[in-house]
């Protein structure tokens, strides 16, 4: 039982300043906060979310840039730490409404009462949202934040901005509150793309995700595609087929067999309904292929284009003579992505690099590091059916054009990031999503959103 114990638990801003300093048992160095800030912060790399400084374990999470940190001088499970260090964000989140430096700055009070219930002299006494309510009596202060998403105007009341799920859940009965329920389907791409543009390896990470606001406490019933198959026997053209996945603990699975139907009591705060896996090959909403191009002695041009809804053919010179790296977007004309990043890492002989984007392009940037020899360019928002592409022009020294292979390797692989709002890649739909409540005058609002993001999307050079 000792080595489950922890001794101090602190927050960090991004610049190293303790937002939030509690220790437990008192016996830990009162400066651990900047220890480890300065082991984290002139590490060579990423930091480890765990290692053993001065015979102390420091357990770290970074989420929207703070550092939320255990220490204990035991020999703690590395995965009680990580896990209990999601579930410690996950409660803060449910309480502040969204986990920022601003929100927890004002919530402090709130937070240091959550900790105390939590956590009693380094021993983890519980986390579950719903019953800290009994316990927590602080309200919550609210914080808005703006969404890193381009905007657009909302022309009816059947939309919302996403940022109305980011509020604290209710600590009191209030006549202004809304009943409203949101549900979110989320996707995580890992797509590896072959030099040709085949896909060599593709896997969907999805979670359905929920935060309920209803009074009364009533059951749910959620409806998932009919044609939904798990594991192998569920091979069937246009099926939505998942290798595996989970449920909470308080889904009823008596009707997922035969009707694919999930029912359960939502708890307070936000949960994760069910979690599922899928390797089944799909289209990808981005296609990359890469190129390259002869640009005059000691000259290599590197060109990423963007298509859409374009059939693409692919010609990859084994020599370092010509670059062309082509993305094509496969999204519908109706959707598009959002903070679209692609980046290159260049050759270690580069002497130079310039870019350029075209005539009249509004909305993208681009950005070459010549310490880091990265190429990135950003783009804020991509619509379906568009086209778009970079031209780098890279200054080479004769040796690199000497020997095309080595240089070729130093290059990539390329990656991109990208989010794709109202869409999801597998299909997964929510058919219907019920509220047993008998009465009449009971009728909430119900919010449901699709989001595909890129985990790993790289393509090999």
């Amino acid at each position: 039982m000792p080595a489950l114990s922890i001794s101090h638990f602190f927050i960090l801003s991004p610049r190293g300043d303790s937002i939030i300093n509690q220790n437990f048992r008192h016996d830990t160095a009162t400066n651990a906060p900047e220890i480890f800030f300065r082991k984290a912060k002139f590490w060579k790399g990423e930091a480890p979310p765990i290692f053993l400084n001065d015979g102390l374990t420091y357990v770290n999470l970074k989420r929207n840039g703070l550092w939320f940190v255990l220490v204990s001088n035991r020999n703690i499970s590395p995965s009680f730490g990580v896990e209990l260090l999601n579930r410690m964000c996950s409660v803060i989140k449910d309480y502040c409404g969204i986990l920022n430096e601003e929100a927890i700055r004002k919530n402090f009070i709130l937070i240091i009462e959550l900790l105390g219930e939590i956590i009693d002299f380094g021993y983890v006494q519980g986390l579950s949202t719903e019953l800290l309510k009994t316990y927590v009596f602080s309200e919550p202060m609210m914080v808005e934040q703006s969404s890193k998403m381009p905007s657009f105007n909302l022309k009816d009341n059947k939309t919302i901005s996403s940022s109305a799920v980011q509020k604290p859940i209710s600590l009191s009965e209030r006549k202004s509150t809304k009943n409203e329920i949101f549900v979110d389907i989320i996707e995580d791409l890992n797509v590896t793309f072959q030099p040709d543009g085949r896909v060599a390896n593709m896997e969907i990470d999805g979670r359905i995700q929920m935060k309920s606001y209803l009074s009364g406490n009533p059951d749910l019933v959620v409806g998932l595609n009919q044609d939904l198959a798990i594991g192998k026997a569920g091979n069937l053209y246009g099926s939505v087929v998942m290798d595996d996945c989970n449920f909470h603990e308080c889904v009823n699975l008596s009707e997922f067999e035969y009707d694919r139907v999930l029912q359960f009591n939502p708890p307070d705060g936000e949960f994760v309904v069910m979690n599922y896996r899928i390797t089944k090959e799909i289209v990808p909403p981005f296609r990359i292929q890469p190129f390259m191009e002869d640009a005059g002695p000691g000259r290599v041009a590197l060109i990423i284009k963007v298509l859409s809804f374009a059939v693409l053919t692919a010609d990859v010179s084994p020599s370092l003579v010509r670059t062309l790296t082509q993305v094509r977007c496969e999204l519908p004309d109706s959707n598009y992505a959002g903070n679209v990043t692609v980046k290159c890492p260049m050759p270690k002989s580069i002497l130079g690099c310039t870019c350029d984007l075209g005539a009249g392009v509004t909305g993208q940037q681009t950005d070459y590091s010549q310490s880091t020899k990265l190429l990135t360019w950003t783009i804020k928002r991509f619509e379906g059916g568009q086209e778009q592409f970079l031209r780098a022009h890279m200054s080479l020294p004769p040796q690199a054009m000497q020997a095309p292979e080595r240089t070729r390797k130093e290059m990539g692989p390329i990656t991109m990031n990208f989010e794709v709002p109202m869409f999801n890649a597998s299909g997964l739909n929510i058919r219907f999503l019920k509220i047993t409540e008998r009465s009449k005058s009971y009728n909430p609002h119900r919010w449901v959103r699709y989001v595909t993001r890129s985990s790993s999307y790289v393509c090999r050079l």
